[in-house]
């Protein structure tokens, strides 16, 4: 069987990202197995019509390989997977990858202080490290409701886009009103017959301030040194205050509920439409999307609005729950993620033979969102709350790729086999977390993809980005037993 030192799991940003870092370390004995055929993660599965980026650019980009010549200041999909795909070959990664290696299961050998790692296609190695960065929205939620086997039209979800279907001249029906749907909604609209579009739940929607870059200004950015990292810096700044409204000072978001209000009215003047698309939930309790044609969209001849819920589908359409039976050609769920279900649905099994699902039966946790005790050796990108609601996830794993790097270079400097957090520290870090998520938006009584079905929210983080950058700034060998 063979051996390496670090296998990481997924090739999205988080993977890659990582990748590179290694290789900037002086570290070339790892693999990347990647699930799919090609790499990019999100922004290889996500190629709806419409599809970009709600964080700009110079932010959402690796601070180690800025780009000068974005297109847009909020960029659209296909610029932003073949910026993941230019950095991998850049920084020489690509030797690394091995696709369709989805993991079936990892197994601790306590024996010899390795992970067992077995892909779905049978493969076998053993690796010192393990490091996960499977994301939080690579599982679309499909949902369960009635009768959608008897449906004889087409369906399929957002994440999974059915290019060969030509929607043109059909009858569309969108289930959810999240980022995709207000996304490629107002692209589908412009070609199908009817957009049905049902709603469960009205999303907040601030106009997007987006715009294509001039020739001036990419050739200011490329000129003029420092200048792309101040952008950066300024743009850091301004979302990062937003925290500010989700947890500290509730007055700054019904600041924002009034901008979205004043929006509203000058997009939308039918009062009963404007009733039908408001929301029932204070602001920031669900992600506020951003765009500039979601609204005007909704005033579309060929576009219709239903909140009276879904009761089922049958072969030629979806009944509502008064009733009414709407026929469509064509259902598009545009429904998320299964966002708190980390690391589904591969198996992996700790020092003590227990599966980590196990552990997490009461919701995902773990030290910093990157270890968990009983786990040793294995860390997470993009793990527990560590998902954000006011800035660059790119910020994030950063600080993440610092720690990793800092926790696997204290271990070989030590001569030590393998790490694994303690249990108090961990409980230490989590019960704080969970102190500060009580008196945020998020936890103000809506469903959302942020909360599990028993009410913790597992995904986001609580406060400043920079604590965060703090915390993870170096290893912290004391909350961590290390066995040579």
């Amino acid at each position: 069987m063979q051996h390496i030192e670090c296998l990481i799991i997924g090739a999205g940003f988080g993977g890659i990202g990582m990748a590179i870092q290694l290789k900037k370390s002086g570290k070339s004995d790892f693999q990347i197995w990647e699930k799919a055929s090609d790499f990019g993660g999100c922004w290889r599965d996500n190629t709806y019509p419409g599809a970009a980026c709600d964080v700009p650019s110079h932010l959402y980009s690796y601070s180690f390989a800025p780009k000068k010549d974005w297109q847009y200041r909020f960029a659209r999909q296909p610029e932003i997977l073949s910026y993941i795909q230019q950095c991998a070959q850049q920084y020489q990664v690509i030797s690394h990858l091995r696709f369709d290696h989805g993991v079936r299961s990892a197994e601790f050998n306590t024996e010899r202080q390795l992970w067992v790692i077995e892909a779905e296609n049978g493969n076998q190695i053993t690796a010192r490290y393990l490091i996960t960065a499977t994301g939080q929205l690579n599982r679309p939620l499909i949902p369960n409701i009635s009768g959608l086997d008897d449906f004889k039209g087409e369906h399929f979800h957002s994440a999974q886009w059915r290019h060969d279907i030509d929607l043109t001249g059909k009858t569309v029906a969108v289930i959810g009103t999240g980022a995709s749907a207000i996304q490629f909604v107002p692209e589908i609209s412009k070609i199908a017959a009817q957009v049905t579009l049902f709603q469960r739940s009205a999303p907040y929607v601030l106009p997007k301030p987006d715009r294509a870059y001039t020739p001036w200004e990419h050739a200011l950015l490329k000129w003029v040194p420092g200048l792309q990292k101040l952008s950066r810096v300024k743009t850091y700044l301004q979302y990062e205050s937003r925290v500010l409204g989700f947890r500290f000072h509730e007055h700054l978001m019904k600041i924002m509920a009034g901008q979205w209000a004043r929006y509203m009215k000058s997009q939308i003047k039918d009062p009963e439409l404007r009733k039908a698309l408001t929301p029932n939930y204070p602001m920031g309790c669900k992600r506020i999307l951003l765009a500039n044609n979601y609204y005007e969209t909704m005033k579309r001849n060929n576009v219709s609005l239903c909140s009276d819920g879904i009761s089922s589908v049958n072969d030629s359409g979806i009944i509502d729950n008064n009733g009414q039976h709407h026929p469509v050609d064509v259902i598009i769920y545009a429904t998320g993620f299964k966002a708190t279900e980390f690391l589904v649905p591969m198996t992996i099994t700790g020092a003590n033979g227990q599966s980590l699902h196990d552990v997490w039966k009461n919701g995902a946790e773990a030290y910093l969102g990157i270890n968990v005790q009983g786990f040793p050796n294995l860390f997470m990108l993009y793990g527990p709350n560590t998902n954000l609601g006011h800035n660059s996830i790119i910020y994030m794993l950063e600080s993440q790729f610092r720690y990793i790097l800092s926790a696997i270079k204290y271990q070989e400097k030590g001569g030590f086999r393998s790490i694994d957090v303690l249990a108090t520290p961990q409980r230490a870090f989590n019960e704080n977390i969970q102190t500060k998520i009580k008196n945020t938006v998020w936890n103000q009584g809506c469903h959302s993809w942020y909360i599990t079905d028993e009410g913790k929210n597992t995904v986001n983080w609580p406060t400043f980005t920079f604590n965060y950058r703090r915390m993870t700034s170096e290893f912290h060998p004391n909350d961590y037993h290390c066995q040579q």
